[in-house]
């Protein structure tokens, strides 16, 4: 997450929107486009809010290798390969999701990756996480999300699902 806060941060200056940081954090899970489409309308300046997304997300991936992992969180995702069934279900696009899992070298771990375009509602909504627990075959009230924002403890909660704040 800090390094999409800097994607972010940097590229919405250059459109002359501000994203403050803890606003950024309370928005976790809430697909780029509608980000900024939501920043653009607040602050009263124009913005294509796919073409910034695309800049952002250009700008993250020159970020990509950077990231650092969360290794409680990913000891605890080796732990459990191939002992329950496992999946990421993410706000973020596809592309981003498999980069940063492969940086991290833990792709092999999730069979099922969820991102926003695979569910028209977001978080909030419980969407994401309801499709991977149906694609791994497994009843939400069996599931246990391990997230990193406000909106996501929401969502994990909408679902009927416990939750980890992995903060």
């Amino acid at each position: 997450m800090p390094l999409h806060y800097v994607a972010w941060r940097d590229t919405l200056l250059r459109h002359g929107i501000e994203f403050p940081e803890d606003r950024f954090y309370s928005m976790g899970g809430i697909p780029s486009a509608k980000i900024v489409q939501m920043l653009s309308i607040e602050q009263s300046v124009p913005a294509d809010p796919e073409a910034v997304a695309t800049e952002k997300e250009a700008h993250f991936q020159t970020l990509i290798g950077d990231v650092t992992p969360k290794h409680a969180v990913c000891e605890i995702a080796r732990w459990f390969h191939h002992k329950k069934p496992m999946a990421v279900a993410s706000g973020s696009g596809r592309i981003i999701v498999v980069k940063q899992l492969e940086t991290l070298k833990i792709d092999h771990l999730f069979p099922i990756i969820v991102t926003a375009e695979d569910t028209r509602r977001h978080k909030p909504e419980p969407d994401v996480f309801l499709e991977a627990a149906k694609r791994i075959g497994v009843a939400p009230g069996n599931c246990v999300v391990f997230e990193d924002s406000p909106l996501g403890f929401q969502a994990a909660e909408a679902a009927g699902m416990d939750w980890v704040d992995v903060r």
